[in-house]
């Protein structure tokens, strides 16, 4: 009776212990099943939506960029050259006046005064040389019953009337002169400036202040300057042919200009490092104007085939410099690379990106390397703007 009990006891416990073991691995089966559910129930990770443009070779002008001043290719204080009052102001402030035009009128009276007498001081000595010639020749033709004497003294009196007539040509010469400087024209071609003296007035020869100021402008000319290490460089492009320079606003966002470099000062100046330049511009748009303050750029050079990006492109990180290039498989690749020159919104890359690769413009602060992207190519023409790159 007891072994019995006790074999049902046994019995017992191995059913419940392989129960209990089935019961085990259906849960865990079950649990397993759970989780690869949830996996393929995950959604896959979302691509960023960026814009990208293409790495192209293209030439690349370099410029060197500076601060210029407009300055008159010529500029001239009027002044008179005669005392006098003025009696007529024939210009306008501000007016484009022509080498030769009429500015100031001085009262000629004096003057005229001056030429008419030298004038008439010559007819009085031509008269006199007349009779003075006609005396000589009756010296002369008395032969022996004039003495040689009275020969002699009446030739040097036709020598002395004689230079006499050449004084007063140059006195004649002289008051006409003086007569056409109460004229005062203008001495080249410009723009007129403020009037420094009204009508009425009087003006003297001696006295610093002018009439008005004159500055040629067509063509007109800007002195800027650039560091002294690219003087080699600027040299020895000059002598080949004159260097293209451009004028612009000083916030560079408009052109205002197109010259060329006409002079490089003779010495560098050793308290700034800097040399002097003089750029020629046609101005015949009177886009520049004297004291005008530009930016300037002086084309040195142009890189053939260079490697050119946006500078959109361009981050710059704790260990330099670096970009984001989109790969087959519409990833994003961190690249880091070296640039050696900008301008205009593109620079070029030495080293990190070839030409034909995509690098990300725009979103790139939410990118990570391997990061999947949307793309949208980055384009001027509104056509081609936001058109999907899978």
């Amino acid at each position: 009776m007891t072994k019995s009990r006790s074999l049902r006891w046994i019995l017992a416990i191995v059913v419940l212990a392989a129960a209990g073991y089935l019961g085990w691995q259906r849960f865990h089966a079950a649990g397993e099943a759970a989780n690869a559910a949830q996996k393929a129930a995950a959604p896959a990770r979302a691509a960023i939506p960026v814009t990208i443009a293409p790495v192209e070779k293209a030439d690349f002008p370099v410029y060197l960029t500076g601060l210029g001043t407009v300055q008159g290719f010529n500029t001239v204080q009027v002044r008179t050259r005669v005392d006098g009052q003025i009696d007529k102001i024939a210009f306008k402030e501000g007016q484009l006046v022509k080498q030769g035009d009429l500015l100031v009128e001085i009262d000629p009276r004096p003057y005229q005064a001056t030429l008419d007498q030298a004038k008439a001081k010559k007819a009085q000595d031509e008269a006199n040389l007349a009779n003075a010639n006609l005396d000589l020749q009756r010296y002369t033709k008395l032969g022996e019953f004039a003495t040689r004497q009275q020969t002699d003294t009446q030739r040097s009196t036709v020598a002395q009337l004689t230079a006499q007539l050449a004084a007063d040509d140059a006195a004649i010469f002289n008051a006409q002169t003086q007569l056409d400087y109460t004229q005062v024209k203008a001495p080249i071609s410009g723009i007129a400036g403020l009037r420094q003296v009204d009508i009425g007035n009087i003006v003297n020869a001696s006295t610093q202040t002018g009439i008005v100021t004159i500055a040629q402008i067509e063509p007109i000319a800007v002195i800027f300057t650039a560091p002294e290490e690219q003087l080699p460089y600027i040299n020895e492009a000059q002598s080949v042919q004159p260097l293209k320079v451009i004028a612009l606003t000083t916030d560079g966002k408009k052109t205002l200009s197109a010259g060329s470099l006409s002079v490089v000062n003779n010495q560098v100046d050793t308290t700034s490092g800097t040399i002097r330049l003089k750029a020629v511009f046609d101005n015949k748009d009177h886009a520049l104007w004297p004291g005008q303050s530009v930016s300037t750029r002086l084309l040195v050079r142009t890189l053939k085939d260079a490697t050119v990006v946006p500078d959109d492109a361009i981050q710059h990180g704790t260990d330099g410099l670096y970009a984001y290039a989109v790969n087959k498989d519409n990833k994003a690749e961190l690249r880091k690379v070296k640039v050696s020159q900008s301008i205009d919104g593109r620079s070029v890359v030495d080293e990190g990106l070839s030409p034909g690769d995509q690098v990300i413009t725009a979103g790139v602060y939410k990118v990570q390397p391997g990061t999947p992207v949307s793309t949208a190519v980055a384009s001027s023409d509104p056509a081609q703007v936001g058109v999907k790159q899978e």
